[in-house]
């Protein structure tokens, strides 16, 4: 543990530094007198700083390979855990902290020799977002982070925005960004996202703003980062070995011998990062390596004029193979060093002078290819394969030489596709460009000519405008399906399509046929890519389906006197077409710019489904079927309700001998003191904490009553039982308690459908709530808190709704206008709040508010 200045120990007391050590290395800095390269590790949200061990480690091992020349000393600040992804109030606490600390690491080498003036930064999650943030600091200097990594970093928008904290947070640091690019390019910046596997962050959010700094940013997923080629969940992207390694080399690499910290130059940093985490061609890296090699030496030179062509030999020396040159040259090689290079003066069987063409070549998980065209290279005459002294390994190289690039391995089978239902019979395959497609390519290997070459196949989805390949290794023969979804979008000015490569013997025959071609006939990969990309704004599409049930209920109840059931009203009125069309008609009209100005004019924010489809990412399908799953959820969170109430005021009704039902008072001096006293709580304490209490009261007091309700109504069927020929006075007495029973039922049914709605404004503060218990040793304020001010009205309205009737309602001026309003805040509630789950409760008080209203007046 680092031990910080007095003034920021006391201002962060949940916070620390720590650096990380084992073994001797451990023992020799317990003094803290540091040499080496400061690096930073930021856990996420609920992260620990013990996560930094990984990296740590890793890079120990390598420093003890180069016997200390370089190395580096890891420095982690812990959080707390703090749940930051779902409350955001602490954010531009840890950014300040993490301020701090950089300073503090500094100073640690200050005096000595080779003493660093910036620190590298690695973020897991949130803090990637916490380490961007530092340059929105107003006193913050650029020049303390050189490099920045973030893993499964949301970058675009948090995925669960639960308060306007998070969101405003959000705002300012891609705003910063985005307007202060040209200010960045001295930090190089590297965001690695987890791919299909991480369920957490869908790699999409990973992705750096487009309008960042391209030539100091990189965004790639770990399924295409090389020597890795596999997608990981949110958590082992920490300690995902392969990840962890390409890393701990690009940070070596990175290294400037003459300062022996981190390189200042920005090129260097870009290149390294592109050579590990991008296109590895198998090679130690340089950073000006030679144009021209002397092919000199005793060594075995033999020609080869064959169009196809393979060699296999075990316990080879030194050979060099001298290959006329042909229009287009596919070759494969199983080493990691310079082994092709271009002729550029030969004689009949020698070559003199060459160029390294290694460069070219591109590591995959079981070979190493390079694809040469002769219109690119017209010095050239030859090229020279090397094959290095082996000695009981097998070497193997195959080459293809053709006029005519006919190779499957680099005939591009991909279209584009504009439209999410779109067909074309007559291609061979369908490769998605809209982040909703998903298909389903089935390349099967035939049967081998030559079955002595059965080297794996490799396939490769190729994404060109964004580094998130994905490939597969598969045995020959085999049956292989390859997923072809997208992480993000085709942008709109890109023409360029995905493709599938096939890296395979050219002995080998394929058939590639594409399974999922019409999305009527597996319309359950649309829904579950419309799932990854849109599973948080869920809650607005319940909450929405059970405030038009809310509605519906207020209307039957003036109609009929009666209230409705949950279950039966919301079949009856949660339509989609009564709030879906007027929010697409918006969208279509935004477009527009007379109507945008208008829409600005009256000051109203952007429809949250227009930025969606700016950002290529939205489209009316999409509200649709979220539509309908929000009403699944409702419909059967409402048979929750009832069959819970049900269960335990049977258990009720066993402890406690329930009262007589009687009509309470909606205000009474010690319900003030109440409503004074839960006010209270929220100010002083944290809002979410007294709308838990206030929930926890009026579910009590529901269940009570429909104890009180059950068992008077199995009383007056019993009395009816016992005597059908009693007096006139004890029938009116009868009447009269089963009008009042009558009454009890539509008032439950009217507060189940508001337990209901208040169930998922509790369910959205309570990230705030868990924050709040979890940090009461340090403070018993939650501050900043986004729940106070709506806490207060909450707890008046429902200490009013819980001991209303619908006798009271009903006789109501303001029924007529309470009916009506759940309509159009629906369509407000799906136009304002996908994008800010935070406004739900705010679109929930009002109806409600109005419900309190017709109670009293």
């Amino acid at each position: 543990k680092i031990k910080l200045p007095k003034k920021t120990a006391r201002r962060y007391p949940a916070y620390e530094l720590y650096l990380y050590g084992e073994g001797n290395y451990a023992e020799e800095n317990k003094n803290l007198l540091l040499t080496g390269i400061p690096v930073l590790f930021l856990p996420g949200n609920a992260g620990s700083y013990k996560q930094v061990r990984s990296l740590g480690s890793i890079a120990l091992r390598k420093a003890e390979d180069v016997d200390f020349k370089y190395h580096f000393n890891f420095f982690s600040v812990n959080f707390n855990e703090e749940l930051v992804a779902l409350y955001g109030g602490s954010l531009q606490r840890q950014t300040k902290f993490v301020h701090e600390c950089i300073k503090v690491i500094l100073k640690l080498y200050r005096n000595r020799e080779f003493a660093p003036t910036s620190v590298a930064i690695v973020g897991h999650s949130m803090g990637g977002l916490v380490a961007r943030a530092l340059l929105t600091l107003k006193n913050f200097k650029p020049e303390l982070i050189n490099l920045l990594i973030t893993q499964a970093t949301p970058h675009v928008a948090p995925v669960m925005p639960l308060d306007k904290y998070l969101t405003d947070f959000y705002t300012a640091v891609n705003n910063h960004w985005i307007l202060k690019a040209q200010d960045l390019r001295n930090l190089t910046t590297l965001s690695v996202a987890g791919g299909f596997r991480d369920y957490q962050v869908r790699s999409g959010l990973a992705f750096l703003p487009r309008l960042s700094q391209h030539d100091s940013a990189l965004s790639v997923v770990s399924s295409a980062v090389p020597r890795a080629w596999a997608s990981t969940d949110h958590l082992s992207i920490v300690w995902c070995k392969e990840l962890i390694l390409a890393t701990i080399r690009a940070f070596f690499d990175l290294i400037d011998e003459n300062t022996r910290q981190i390189t200042e130059d920005p090129k260097k940093r870009m290149s390294v990062l592109n050579h590990h985490f991008v296109r590895h061609p198998a090679k130690i890296f340089e950073e000006n390596p030679e144009p021209f090699t002397e092919l000199t030496g005793a060594f075995m030179w033999i020609t080869v004029k064959a169009s196809k062509w393979t060699y296999s030999a075990y316990n080879v020396s030194n050979i060099f193979f001298l290959i006329v040159m042909y229009n287009f040259m596919v070759l494969t090689l199983q080493d990691t060093s310079s082994w092709i290079y271009g002729c550029m003066n030969s004689n009949s069987s020698t070559c003199l002078k060459a160029t390294d063409l290694s460069w070219r070549t591109e590591l995959l998980p079981t070979t190493k290819v390079v694809i040469l065209k002769l219109q690119d290279y017209p010095s050239l005459s030859h090229i020279v394969v090397q094959v290095p002294p082996t000695v009981g390994n097998k070497s193997l190289i195959v080459l293809n030489l053709t006029d005519e690039l006919d190779i499957f391995a680099s005939r591009p089978l991909g279209i584009p596709v504009r439209g999410t239902l779109a067909m074309n019979l007559s291609i061979l395959c369908v490769l998605p460009s809209w982040v909703w497609q998903a298909f389903l390519a089935s390349p099967e290997s035939g049967r081998m000519l030559n079955l002595n070459l059965k080297k794996p196949s490799v396939y490769r989805l190729h994404i060109p405008w964004s580094y998130e390949d994905s490939i597969i290794v598969a045995k020959i023969p085999s049956f292989t399906e390859i997923s072809a979804k997208l992480h993000i979008a085709q942008p709109q000015n890109d023409s360029r399509v995905p493709e599938l490569n096939i890296y395979s013997s050219s002995d080998c025959q394929y058939e590639v046929s594409n399974t999922n071609l019409f999305y009527s006939y597996y319309p359950y990969i649309l829904v579950f890519q419309i799932i990854r990309f849109h599973a948080g704004a869920l809650p607005v599409y319940i909450v929405s389906n059970i405030l038009l049930t809310y509605g519906g209920q207020l209307s039957t109840l003036i109609s009929t006197g009666q209230c409705s059931d949950f279950s039966l009203e919301l079949v009856r009125t949660a339509k989609p077409y009564k709030v879906e069309p007027l929010i697409s008609i918006v969208v279509f009209l935004q477009g527009f710019n007379w109507f945008r100005e208008i829409w600005e004019s009256l000051s109203l924010p952007e429809v949250d489904a227009a930025v969606l489809s700016s950002q290529d990412a939205w489209f009316p399908l999409v509200s649709l079927i979220l539509f309908l799953f929000g009403t699944g959820i409702a419909y059967w969170s409402g048979v929750f309700f009832s069959t819970s109430l049900r269960l335990f005021s049977s258990l009720w009704l066993t402890l406690i001998r329930p009262t007589v039902l009687q009509k309470d008072k909606l205000i009474t001096p010690r319900r003030l003191c109440e409503v004074l006293s839960l006010a209270l709580l929220s100010w002083t304490t944290c809002g979410a904490f007294a709308v838990f209490i206030i929930y926890l009261q009026y579910l009590f007091k529901v269940l009570k009553n429909h104890s009180k309700e059950t068992s008077q109504n199995s009383s007056i069927h019993t009395v009816k039982k016992q005597s059908s020929m009693d007096s006139i006075s004890e029938a009116t007495q009868s009447l009269s308690n089963s009008t009042t029973i009558a009454e009890a039922v539509n008032s439950l049914k009217m507060h189940v459908t508001i337990l209901n709605l208040f169930t998922w404004v509790v369910l959205l503060n309570l990230p705030s709530l868990i924050y709040w218990l979890k940090n009461l040793r340090y403070n018993v304020r939650l501050d900043p808190d986004p729940c106070r001010s709506t806490a207060i009205i909450i707890v008046c309205i429902l200490e009013i709704l819980m001991n209303s009737s619908t006798s009271e309602v009903k006789s109501s001026k303001l029924l007529k206008i309470a009916a009506k309003v759940p309509l159009p805040l629906s369509v407000a509630m799906l136009a304002f709040g996908r994008m800010h789950l935070y406004k739900v409760p705010h679109f929930v008080i009002f109806p409600l508010l109005l419900h309190v209203l017709c109670c009293i007046v």
